[in-house]
């Protein structure tokens, strides 16, 4: 249906100058429209299907506190950890709120070319910038909000010198928005004590000269309660955020445009994502290389976007790509917190992989930009086993069976937040990766004397025929293996390799 240059204006959510509405315009052409219809024909780029691996950093004015998730509600809510350690070390919110702290953000160590370069050798194909976390705060010189990074605390273009950092290196670049639940989220800052000498003395939040960083006084009707959805949301919020996500698309053009949660506020959420695709387009000679994800699997059911599971793997082959995005530790960055381990981050890399979908991994960055010492341990066995074994890793394809091994008994429903249900992987567990006639075996230990894949005999369900070749990655000499019926046997070489897990690459005739 053909529409008028007012319904244009109207669509592209009434702020638009002759130059954009001509861009738009020309994108149409062989676009989409902010339709559930239109976005029905988009698929996930091949880039994407091939990278499997990337690094985010989840990092923002709350990281300065260096306190955790979500510290910028939480000191508002009385009894909650946060609170107390807010109180005791900056004031009572009432007088001393999160509008103070930013600026203790500083990122005064912060050098991303240097750390992009650490992330291009452990093997990420793509970084993602946070944008704009629940703390309705910019890491970008957004136009339409004085609370933004350029403005305030480190005075600098965060999204925009990660950004170049990224491209420099030859990475793909994305950006995460956590924005449009931050009415919500943030009504909290509007409540005040329950108890206590200073009950019922408003926060700081419910200071009109201070609503548009807390949101207005209506905000605060919610403040009981945080249901993850659009409801008691207005419409003048919804304008704004599709104002400064397609500020954030024009500005930084990027690859990835990560939501947290479903694709928000339907009519504003869906021409966000179309022009995200539109833009990338006139990029890439008509080709749309951009991806949105979505947590909700409706919205990806048919084309529009990437299903992402937060901190969650899936239990089989999905048909369509997949993400998980997950951390070494919380979110933001903690003191103190105890991160995962290189052998669990790849445990999750191969499994992920193995089921046709990508990692995207946060390294959580402390006020002063700089990974700490811990992290850097992490970071690096992740970069000595890629060096080795990530040549099963990019460009793969699932096999006809993800795995064997005592992991595949474990009953996992695919979703969010079930990581943990999946125990460490062992020798005895193995992922398959696969290109052309050659496999990928991926065994999640050093075996003693032998690697034992059964699916690769001759006589398996999974009919892989003859093998051709065996070698071992990493180890430089040759191998003494044979294929009988029941399984692929293949003898280690003296010297361990890795304590993490080994790669077989087999040859199939």
């Amino acid at each position: 249906m053909a529409l008028n240059r007012r319904d244009l204006l109207k669509s592209l959510g009434g702020a638009c100058s002759a130059l954009a509405l001509s861009k738009y315009l020309k994108a149409q052409a062989n676009g989409f429209l902010g339709t559930r219809e239109s976005l029905r024909s988009y698929e996930v780029p091949n880039w994407f299907r091939d990278a499997k691996f990337g690094i985010w950093a989840h990092w923002g004015p709350q990281s300065a506190i260096e306190d955790g998730d979500w510290y910028a509600r939480n000191m508002y809510m009385q009894g909650s950890d946060q609170y107390r350690y807010h109180v005791e070390t900056y004031g009572h919110p009432s007088k001393v709120g999160y509008k103070d702290l930013v600026d203790i953000w500083k990122a005064a160590k912060w050098d991303p070319e240097h750390l992009m370069s650490l992330y291009k050798k452990a093997g990420a194909k793509y970084f993602v910038s946070m944008g704009v976390h629940h703390d309705n705060f910019d890491l970008w010189n957004s136009k339409y909000t004085r609370w933004n990074a350029v403005n305030m605390g480190p005075k600098k273009d965060i999204v925009g010198l990660w950004r170049d950092a990224a491209r420099k290196n030859g990475l793909r670049f994305g950006v995460s928005e956590h924005l449009w639940i931050s009415y919500k989220w943030f009504a909290v800052s509007h409540g005040a004590d329950k108890t206590g000498p200073l009950a019922g003395v408003p926060y700081d939040g419910a200071d009109p000269q201070y609503a548009d960083l807390y949101h207005d006084t209506d905000c605060a009707r919610v403040i009981d309660k945080l249901d993850w959805n659009d409801d008691d949301i207005p419409e003048s919020w919804k304008r704004h955020y599709l104002d400064r996500m397609t500020d954030l698309i024009d500005k930084y053009q990027p690859d990835l445009l990560y939501t947290d949660g479903h694709l928000p506020f339907e009519e504003y959420g869906l021409k966000m994502v179309a022009h995200l695709y539109n833009v990338s387009a006139q990029l890439h000679g008509g080709q749309t290389e951009a991806i949105y994800t979505s947590k909700t699997e409706t919205d990806c059911a048919i084309g529009t976007c990437l299903l992402d599971h937060e901190r969650g793997v899936s239990d089989l082959i999905a048909k369509n790509p997949w993400q998980t995005d997950t951390c070494i530790g919380q979110w933001h960055y903690k003191r103190g917190q105890q991160y995962k381990t290189p052998k669990k981050v790849i445990d999750l890399l191969t499994d992920i992989v193995s089921k046709n979908g990508n990692l995207l991994l946060n390294f959580p960055l402390p006020n002063s930009g700089q990974l700490d010492f811990e992290e850097m341990e992490v970071l690096q066995g992740i970069t000595e086993w890629m060096q080795i074994n990530s040549e099963g890793i990019y460009a793969m394809r699932p096999w006809k069976i993800y795995g064997e091994g005592p992991s595949t008994q474990v009953k996992i429903v695919t979703g969010n937040f079930n990581e943990d249900k999946q125990n460490d992987l062992t020798a005895e567990d193995v992922r398959f990766t696969t290109k052309g006639s050659t496999l990928y075996a991926f065994v999640m230990g050093w075996p003693e004397k032998e690697a034992v894949v059964q699916a690769l005999g001759l006589a398996s369900p999974q009919q892989p025929g003859k093998i051709l070749q065996v070698e071992l990655l990493g180890h430089k000499g040759n191998l003494n293996w044979k294929q009988d019926d029941a399984a692929l046997k293949v003898q280690m070489p003296p010297e361990k390799i890795s304590d993490i897990g080994i790669t077989l690459k087999v040859d199939l005739a």
